[in-house]
């Protein structure tokens, strides 16, 4: 008689929410819509709670809406905003469908795109069409190097990747404070540390600037589309997807079946990291167009809550992305028009995440949207 099989650890619970293998219809879809809606729902009794009266909470939810898809510049905003956090959360489920908690892309966004910022002032001559693809591969291949640290720790000596790639987190804010105090990166005549402005031919260039000159959406949307795409033909077309997501499902498994394990992290740390790196350079090349302390603005942490929102599937990332950029578009707007503190769309945020990491409160919320879903599965 063998023994029984030991619970799965805390790490495989959660991993097994982020990165489902066969989850059911309506923990993919129905669940992240209810847990957006309840956020909602509960966004506004936090307003009401904190004296904001029923008319100024209902000019807020309308000015979100206008904020994030009510016009073209708001539709611009949302679309400049999702880019960085859905590279960025692809990054982060491409972890998570390996088994693996990349916790540390917001330092590897800082990396990558101090590396991309560097390369695009660094080139005087170069023709955009080679200039502009160094600069992001430049990104790239940093955030992917400062990735890999963690993946060869934990595959070389078994030191859990949360704990490392946070530490290399902090790491990567001081890391950028010293090198834009360098001579050849920091501005001429600042005292302050602000790098030198991105060579013409290293941006990525602006695609509704003749329609109005304000409009901020850039190339880095094909970037964004191209690797959602080439993510998920990784994952579930190629061979090395397949080992990645094995790997996560069950890592003894995957030993047993010849798999390399420490290959396999370090690979999978290298291209989350790579993602970041993009989404950092995403930043530095588009929006920016320079590099000063903490640019990264927290994208590698909300990163995280897109990547469990969209249950690390690339397509679910993409939704997310867009879902969390109109947030941060709507939400500037909410704080202009109805003077609601910004604040609320980090609590909204968060709620968000709450209810997706608690799917049978889901359940006991709205049992009847359930039910009425697996009667017609039966049907």
């Amino acid at each position: 008689m063998t023994d029984p099989q030991p619970p799965g650890t805390l790490s495989d619970q959660l991993l097994d929410r982020a990165a489902p293998d066969r989850t059911a219809f309506e923990d993919l879809v129905v669940v992240p819509i209810l847990a957006v809606f309840i956020a909602l729902v509960l966004g506004a009794l936090t307003m009401f709670a904190t004296n904001v009266d029923l008319p100024t909470i209902g000019r807020s939810y309308v000015a979100l809406l206008e904020g994030s898809v009510g016009s073209l510049s708001a539709i611009s905003e949302t679309l400049t905003a999702a880019m960085p956090l859905t590279l960025a959360g692809l990054g982060i489920a491409l972890g998570f469908r390996a088994g693996l908690f990349n916790i540390g892309a917001e330092g590897q966004v800082l990396i990558g795109g101090m590396a991309a910022v560097i390369v695009g002032f660094s080139f005087d001559g170069l023709p955009a069409a080679i200039h502009l693809p160094l600069a992001l591969l430049a990104g790239a291949i940093a955030g992917g190097l400062y990735a890999s640290i963690a993946g060869w720790l934990r595959a070389a000596t078994g030191a859990h990747e949360v704990i490392s790639t946070i530490m290399l987190n902090l790491i990567s804010y001081r890391l950028v404070d010293y090198l834009l105090r360098l001579d050849f990166i920091q501005r001429e005549g600042r005292a302050d540390p602000i790098s030198r402005s991105v060579l013409e031919t290293a941006e990525l260039p602006r695609l509704l600037t003749w329609i109005d000159a304000n409009l901020r959406l850039h190339a880095g949307i094909f970037l964004m589309l191209a690797a959602v795409v080439v993510i998920h033909w990784l994952l579930f077309r190629t061979k090395l997807g397949f080992e990645f997501r094995a790997s996560g499902a069950s890592p003894d498994a995957a030993r047993y079946a010849g798999m390399r394990a420490g290959l396999i992290i370090v690979l999978a740390m290298g291209m989350a990291g790579a993602l970041a790196g993009l989404a950092g350079a995403n930043q530095g090349l588009g929006v920016l167009g320079r590099a000063t302390p903490g640019f990264s603005a927290g994208i590698g942490f909300d990163a995280i809550a897109v990547a469990l929102l969209g249950r690390s599937h690339p397509y679910g990332v993409l939704l997310a992305g867009l879902l969390f950029g109109a947030l941060e578009a709507g939400g500037r707007q909410m704080q202009v028009d109805a003077g609601v503190s910004i604040d609320l769309i980090g609590i909204i945020q968060a709620l968000i995440i709450v209810f997706i990491a608690a799917p049978l409160l889901v359940r006991s919320l709205f049992p009847w949207a359930f039910r009425k879903l697996a009667k017609v599965g039966r049907e």
